[in-house]
């Protein structure tokens, strides 16, 4: 939905819910649309962003101080283990030199066998049965020797490399402590960097929403009246009418749209009858007839200074339209490229009778426009002003209870006193939405 439709649904509230708005006062027409207010819920607030921007810094304030303080007892643990006095290092030397002795040995073992089989070679050919037999027990002594050695030594060697892996280890859990104290400061960075940047962002985009607010003024520029709307309708005709709008002013106007909202009641002003009525538009340009969507008109195009457009209208109630009173709304706005925009200031209402079908209207003249003064509802200079509300005069009842007639036209029953509001609700809605550019998604 486009915001600019929120006039729309204010005016369609307004008249759809005439008792609720003739008992309260001009400040309840929240002048924000309410698809606006219904993106609150899934778009932070500047306080909101400004409170997780907050957040983000002391939590990479804290990330830094972690990291620092990993660092000091990374510095210590490695110093630590560079001394020979740590229990790690103390074990590893031990194992190491536990090593080198078992080498040694081993180293000894084989030379003694090596001298056996020497001594083996070395014997006389006269050599005796028992010098044959000690040299050959000499070596089996010497290789049993050597084998015992030869497993110690390995032995050795491997705790020796399990206590050097240890004091590595050790290195290295210090150093990965460091290392996921820096992750964590950079994450924490991160985190506070992109809080920043969304702070910066919302509070950019509030500042040109502002600016784009100062550009969109309401003004006589544009002016949209209606012609051959009559007085009073039939149930079950169908009547032609024609909304013109013109350019004023000595500037181009790059984009037209309009308003046009026709809503109705019975006779008691409580029931909406809206859904009886038909309303269709075409122009020179655009000649085929097409239903009004969500009462805006966004095929009107540009104007020139001083130029005129008009918008065919027709408008069929239906055989079943109860009779009543009926009320339509009319206003425009412009957008430009350059980014300004305006529009009528307020929505003009054109109050009108519904008759029942087969009734024969006496003579009928076209609905006079009872304009919108103020765009702020309960200002001073408001063209209409709820009844029944603390800031104005309470409408008088009569001897069976309904509202009496204030000074409008003939259709004095809710509904026209319900377009009073209605006008308040939408003047303002019509205000917030000249803020907007067009085609700004809600």
């Amino acid at each position: 939905m486009k915001i600019r439709r929120a006039l729309a649904t204010a005016v369609a509230a307004a008249v759809t819910a005439p008792v609720v708005l003739l008992s309260v006062t001009p400040a309840f027409a929240d002048p924000k649309p309410v698809t606006q207010t219904q993106n609150k819920a899934s778009k932070p607030t500047i306080k909101e962003l400004e409170a997780a921007a907050a957040a983000a810094q002391k939590a990479y304030e804290e990330a830094v101080k972690a990291r620092d303080e990993a660092q000091i007892t990374v510095r210590k643990a490695l110093k630590e283990l560079s001394e020979d006095s740590h229990p790690l290092v103390a074990a590893a030397n031990a194992a190491k030199q536990a090593a080198k002795d078992a080498g040694a040995a081993k180293d000894a073992a084989d030379q003694a066998v090596t001298d056996a089989k020497a001594a083996i070679g070395d014997l006389p050919a006269d050599a005796t049965e028992e010098q044959k037999t000690a040299a050959a027990t000499a070596l089996l002594e010497a290789e049993a020797t050597a084998a015992t050695a030869a497993t110690a030594k390995t032995a050795a060697d491997t705790k020796a490399a399990e206590a050097g892996e240890a004091v590595d280890d050790a290195r290295v859990a210090a150093a990965r402590a460091a290392s996921v104290a820096d992750k964590a400061q950079d994450d924490a960075l991160a985190a506070k960097i992109a809080a920043d940047a969304a702070l910066a962002k919302a509070i950019k985009e509030a500042e040109e929403e502002e600016g784009e607010g100062e550009d969109c003024v309401p003004g006589d520029d544009l002016t949209a009246k209606v012609t051959g709307l009559p007085n009073e309708l039939v149930a079950g005709k169908t009547t032609d009418f024609t909304l013109r709008m013109t350019n004023g002013s000595d500037r181009h106007l790059d984009e037209i749209i309009t308003y046009v909202g026709v809503h109705a009641t019975d006779k008691t002003g409580l029931k909406d009858t809206g859904k009886f009525f038909r309303l269709q538009w075409s122009t020179e340009s655009s000649p085929k007839w097409k239903n009004v969507k969500d009462d805006y008109i966004d095929g009107v195009g540009a104007l020139k200074p001083g130029a005129r457009t008009d918008v065919k209208l027709r408008l069929t109630l239906d055989k079943a339209t109860p009779a009543g009173n009926g009320v339509a709304f009319v206003a425009a706005d412009f957008y430009n490229e350059d980014g300004s925009c305006g529009g009528t200031p307020g929505a003009d209402m054109y109050e009108f009778d519904v008759k029942a079908a087969g009734s024969k209207p006496g003579k009928t003249e076209d609905a006079k426009p009872k304009p919108s003064k103020s765009t702020k509802p309960g200002g001073n200079g408001s063209g209409h002003t709820p009844q029944g509300s603390t800031s104005g005069t309470p409408a008088k009842t009569g001897t069976n209870g309904s509202l009496a007639a204030t000074g409008s036209s003939s259709a004095t029953t809710s509904i026209a006193l319900a377009g009073g509001a209605a006008v308040v609700l939408g003047a303002a809605a019509v205000f917030v939405v000249r803020r907007r550019k067009a085609g700004s998604d809600a």
